[in-house]
């Protein structure tokens, strides 16, 4: 059973700091691709920034050069550092990581419950 638990999100001011954490637990064999998706009341959820096991990373445009995505592959842990937040970054973020159970199973996705971050002026 893998589990993904996302933790740091909360209330922030425009212009404020936030860190997430993603921890993924349980039978993994290997992870190649982690990233952090976010969703925001009446949208899609949209890709924020993923990195893949050799530390490549990708960001959305609205993102660029506020957020960094980085990763632990020691502790099975990703990152979020979200600087110069605005209120459009408000939504739930979630945990995705793309990895291999045992060395014997295919690669699936799995996701993280959510972590609500707020952005308010």
């Amino acid at each position: 059973q893998v589990q993904l638990v996302e933790s740091g999100g909360g209330l922030v001011q425009p212009g404020g700091s936030l860190r997430l954490s993603c921890a993924a637990s349980g039978s993994i064999f290997k992870i190649y691709v982690m990233g952090w998706y976010r969703q925001a009341p009446g949208k899609q959820r949209e890709l924020v920034a993923d990195i893949a096991s050799g530390g490549s990373k990708n960001y959305a445009d609205s993102v660029k050069g506020r957020f960094t995505i980085s990763r632990d592959n020691t502790k099975n842990t990703m990152y979020l550092q979200m600087n110069s937040l605005k209120t459009e970054d408000t939504a739930v973020y979630y945990c995705n990581a793309d990895l291999q159970a045992n060395w014997y199973a295919s690669r699936a996705d799995y996701w993280g419950q959510g972590t609500q971050v707020t952005v308010f002026s």
